[in-house]
């Protein structure tokens, strides 16, 4: 569960990762930034974009008004499901400093890369950047692998059984 003592922990982490993403985004934020951080962050096993903190240490909880109502964070979820094709939660803390945003993205399936408007995004850094092409071959060989081994189990079981 996201809550401020969470919050606080990730606040004093050094750098951000490839699971946790800071914006500032004190007024607003592009949906479409926001729209290529979720594929990216689902690309590397899911994680968390936190607006209204800023992103550089030491990190300041600065507070952010983007997608301030109800019926604004529900339109921009709705928007994440209908051009994603996968669910983002969203969670509002009332931190002492001002309201925070806290987007958490799951993690890609087993076996496939997700991508925006045909470009396949991770993280490198602080940046998005395109996956290179031995990532895609890694991630695609998961749903291969995972169904070679499956296959094998049964086999396994009755040598084992004999």
């Amino acid at each position: 569960m996201i809550n401020l003592e969470t919050l606080e922990k990730w606040l004093v982490t050094p750098a951000e990762t490839e699971q946790l993403e800071f914006k500032e985004a004190k007024s607003q934020y592009d949906s479409t930034k926001l729209l290529k951080y979720c594929v990216a962050l689902a690309n590397e096993s899911g994680g968390y974009i936190v607006l209204g903190v800023t992103d550089k240490f030491p990190r300041q909880v600065v507070g952010s008004q983007a997608w301030s109502t109800e019926e604004e964070l529900n339109k921009i979820k709705a928007l994440i499901l209908q051009k994603l094709r996968f669910r983002v939660d969203a969670t509002e803390l009332q931190h002492p400093n001002g309201r925070v945003l806290v987007f958490k993205v799951p993690p890609r399936p087993m076996g496939q890369a997700l991508e925006y408007e045909g470009t396949y995004l991770m993280r490198v850094g602080e940046e998005l950047q395109p996956m290179t092409r031995d990532r895609l071959k890694q991630i695609f060989a998961e749903d291969h692998i995972s169904k070679i081994g499956f296959l094998n189990q049964p086999a396994q079981m009755l040598v084992q059984m004999m």
